[in-house]
């Protein structure tokens, strides 16, 4: 199989998961601004990827597998060290990975069903206040800041997890 450009720069945020682990983990002055600097460069490479997939016509199954599930492990990697580290209680975890979950399985019984459901505006703001709030969540902020932006996090998932359900029940009929 030849991977596309898009699908290169999705195993290179792949690759990227361990990398940020390892700067999270390490401990040398400056260790999480580097960290903060491969999380966001991950995170911006999903977008690119999506931009070269579609503006070339590079989408490929491989990229439709693989894209959501490196977004998926970038997210669920990082916030497992902030539960790791009590930045973040371990049952806000289990909401956004029980979403994640209940999502993936949503568009699995559509796309057995023949349909294919788009990502909403909805999701693309979860993601988006995903990675913003594990930004900051990686600076030296306070706690009051970490509470607000892991809250803001859940509360984005678990909105756009209901949307999805609610605009797709005819998926289980």
């Amino acid at each position: 199989m030849k991977l596309t450009t898009a699908s290169k720069i999705t195993v290179v945020r792949v690759l990227l998961i361990p990398v940020v682990l390892v700067l999270m983990y390490l401990d040398f002055p400056g260790h999480m601004y580097w960290a903060l600097g491969v999380f966001i460069l991950a995170s911006l490479s999903d977008f690119v990827d999506g931009y070269i997939a579609r503006h070339y016509n590079q989408v490929s199954n491989f990229g439709k597998f693989m894209d959501p599930l490196a977004d998926k492990l970038l997210v669920i990697s990082v916030m497992l060290v902030f539960v790791d580290w009590h930045m973040m209680p371990a049952w806000a975890a289990i909401i956004v990975v029980a979403r994640e979950l209940c999502v993936t399985g949503l568009r699995l019984i559509a796309v057995e069903g023949g349909k294919v459901i788009a990502a909403a505006w909805s999701g693309k703001i979860k993601t988006a206040s995903t990675m913003i709030g594990f930004c900051l969540m990686m600076l030296p902020v306070g706690e009051f800041v970490i509470t607000i932006c892991w809250i803001v996090v859940v509360l984005t998932t678990v909105y756009s997890g209901v949307e999805y359900f609610i605009k797709n029940a005819g998926v289980f009929r």
